[in-house]
């Protein structure tokens, strides 16, 4: 079988985060456009892929993995060459879970609900991330030692949380801290993240041209 990974997505969506992660893993992928616009997320082909009718999924090896932080987790296991993940016996495994999974289950609920102006829950300890004050401020604090997440290593961890702060600032629902500013565009700079935003552009256009 070979290792090529089938990459179901849009080129404006929370695929975003898997397309840099194939870029930075080096993984030969080949992207199936799901146009939202025409409601393909919804067709039975797409559906027998991933039933919730979202976008990104991927298949490799002939294993369906959708969600974007297992996604990004799954990717970086199996392509260890590009040291997207601490090794499973280093400590530092735990963090990089820890942070990979905060992304998540705390981070992007909190800026989704502000984007959304959603008010505030009448008992914050129901929800995952508490309240957004505390979600922001602890991400904060873990950037700020930098350069990433995990200190000096750049992981899988970096592409979906960064990925995750620049979303927030562009929608307005994050405040745009200087340790969030620094933090993406120093990761922006990576010659990865660059082919990626130049292929999605083009596949954005070829969109639009065909709409």
């Amino acid at each position: 079988m070979g290792d090529e990974v089938v990459f179901y997505s849009s080129p404006m969506s929370r695929g975003r985060i898997v397309h840099w992660m194939l870029e930075e893993v080096g993984a030969p992928y080949r992207f199936e456009v799901v146009n939202l616009e025409t409601k393909d997320q919804k067709k039975p082909e797409y559906l027998a892929v991933n039933p919730m009718g979202k976008v990104p999924s991927i298949v490799h090896r002939g294993t369906v993995v959708t969600e974007c932080g297992a996604i990004c987790a799954y990717l970086a296991d199996a392509f260890p060459a590009a040291r997207l993940a601490p090794p499973i016996d280093s400590p530092a495994r735990g963090t990089y879970y820890r942070w990979l999974f905060f992304g998540g289950c705390s981070f992007e609920p909190a800026i989704i609900d502000r984007m959304l102006s959603r008010p505030p829950a009448s008992r914050p300890g129901a929800l995952a991330y508490g309240c957004y004050e505390d979600a922001t401020e602890t991400l904060a604090k873990a950037l700020t030692p930098g350069p990433c997440i995990l200190g000096r290593d750049f992981s899988a961890a970096d592409v979906y949380i960064a990925s995750q702060v620049a979303f927030g600032m562009m929608t307005k629902s994050l405040e745009p801290r200087p340790v969030f500013q620094e933090y993406t565009s120093r990761l922006q700079q990576r010659p990865a993240y660059k082919r990626f935003m130049e292929k999605s552009d083009q596949l954005a256009a070829q969109m639009k041209k065909a709409s």
